[in-house]
């Protein structure tokens, strides 16, 4: 039996309860699988295979603290009045936080200390990141939620973030979804608020061939409906693009385009472009992973004239310059 694949249209039209609409993270493995899913990038050849290797030990810290981490969860009040008002039920922008995150990041610096030999350029950025004090810290986090780029040092950010993930995951894994409301920026993550990451077609059960966003915070997923831009809500000009050979004929082209695990999903009304990965390709895929694994696609999309809908959480603009330079 062949499965049709369900146009937007088609997908809008149906009874909205038969869509599963969002998924909330699994605590027990959600960064393990992150962290297996990165060294198997990095053992394929990356270019960046030694940052995504150090990402992999931060992600292997980050579900090691999540097993006895509880944050402090959102008032009942709170909730009621974002469900009523159509908002993300624990907004990151907000700027009230679990001060506990700041004592993550520290465990998360202990874990990478005890984990390997750091190189010279490591051990600063940690004693940095172990000096700051409470106010600085919070500046950072604002000014990375906020996505003020200047405000922003790209080499403590992914740190930073880090310990905030392991928070607003915390407490997405405990929502039930039907209390998740629908928010009137489809694009953002109904439960904090971030930007999407990249999105995955599922493969098997409820979820199979529907498009998911992932939230580059929380790691809450929720339903999209494909050929339509997560990042201005268009079905005008979208497209898709993939890695190939250089100088290939069209047929060739179309062809490994069919075979891409990943491609970029670009909209000529807004020139952004997320980038979208296929489990019946790669059972393994995992947005996060695999859109930090992929910046030669990255590459390809601005040299065509697109930018990136929002930054990777884990690798900054800077950052990116700078690995771009080295590869």
């Amino acid at each position: 039996m062949v499965q049709r694949i369900l146009a937007a249209g088609d997908i809008e039209s149906l009874d909205q309860s038969a869509v599963p609409r969002i998924r909330t993270p699994e605590r027990a493995s959600i960064f393990m699988a992150r962290a297996t899913r990165l060294r198997q990038l990095a053992d394929r050849g990356n270019p960046i295979a030694g940052y995504l290797r150090l990402m992999a030990g931060l992600a292997d810290a980050q579900q090691a603290i999540m097993r006895g981490f509880k944050a402090r969860a959102p008032s009942a009040e709170s909730i009621a009045t974002a469900q009523q008002h159509s908002m993300p039920l624990i907004p990151a922008l907000s700027g009230v936080r679990d001060p506990a995150w700041r004592d993550v990041l520290i465990s998360l610096l202990d874990k990478i200390e005890a984990a390997a030999p750091l190189t010279p350029t490591l051990e600063q950025l940690i004693e940095k990141l172990r000096s700051l004090d409470a106010a600085t810290l919070d500046a950072q986090a604002d000014a990375i939620f906020a996505q003020r780029f200047a405000e922003v040092d790209p080499a403590s950010a992914p740190f930073i973030v880090a310990a905030l993930q392991v928070v607003w995951t915390d407490l997405a894994a405990d929502i039930d979804p039907r209390e998740i409301p629908y928010l009137e920026t489809p694009g953002l993550c109904p439960i904090c608020g971030s930007h999407p990451v990249a999105s995955t077609v599922r493969l098997g059960g409820a979820y199979d061939n529907y498009r998911f966003l992932q939230c580059g915070l929380c790691a809450t997923e929720w339903h999209m409906v494909r050929s339509k831009c997560s990042n201005c809500d268009s079905t005008k000009g979208i497209a898709y693009h993939a890695l190939g050979t250089p100088d290939a004929d069209t047929q060739t082209k179309e062809a490994e385009s069919k075979r891409a695990l990943l491609k970029a999903e670009s909209c000529d009304e807004c020139h952004t472009y997320r980038k979208i990965g296929y489990q019946n390709k790669d059972y393994d895929f995992d947005p996060f992973a695999d859109d930090l694994a992929s910046l030669t696609l990255d590459l390809l999309m601005g040299e065509e004239g697109y930018r990136r809908a929002s930054p990777h959480p884990w690798l900054w603009p800077e950052q990116v310059d700078e690995e771009e330079r080295s590869a």
